[in-house]
């Protein structure tokens, strides 16, 4: 498998993984979502939140447009439902970005600023392997905040999309 079919993969891998994640995340009880924990973000929306943002932020990178945010997270998260769609509707913008993209262009370097400041640059590649790698990083956070209520997060490891794509 080269390189563009192994990033297709992996995009399509974190959209099933923050969409089983959500579906997951929206069953709990609303007051569990919200509650405040020992975690960085505060709580599981405010998390998944944050995951959106920053998947928003690298998306402007990619796009050559400027962003709105100064903050890696908003003060205030939207209620679920909305995260839950805007989630999915950005997943699906990567999809398709990274479907058009060549060899040539994932190599390219991309220029940016960091919001806390300081010049930034790298290839497409890596910024999309950061905003998959990312997603995956802070939805083990979620899964942590899943036990602490307690209740079973969802398998959403590689091996395990694997596996259902082959059988589906």
């Amino acid at each position: 498998m080269d390189i563009i079919e192994n990033t297709k993969m992996l995009v399509r891998y974190k959209a099933w993984a923050d969409d089983i994640t959500f579906s997951a995340v929206s069953k709990l009880p609303s007051a569990e979502i919200t509650k405040q924990r020992k975690t960085r973000f505060g709580n599981i929306v405010h998390t998944l939140n944050h995951v959106y943002v920053i998947d928003d932020i690298f998306k402007a990178h990619l796009s050559g447009e400027k962003h709105h945010y100064t903050a890696r997270n908003t003060d205030n998260h939207p209620h679920l439902s909305d995260l839950y769609k805007s989630q999915m509707t950005i997943n699906r913008w990567y999809i398709d970005y990274v479907d058009s993209l060549s060899e040539e262009l994932l190599n390219t370097i991309v220029n940016f600023q960091f919001i806390g400041g300081g010049d930034g640059a790298m290839s497409r590649l890596n910024i999309l392997l950061h905003v998959i790698n990312h997603s995956t990083y802070h939805r083990g956070f979620v899964g942590d905040m899943f036990y602490q209520i307690p209740a079973i997060p969802p398998a959403n490891d590689l091996p395990v999309f694997l596996r259902d794509i082959a059988e589906g």
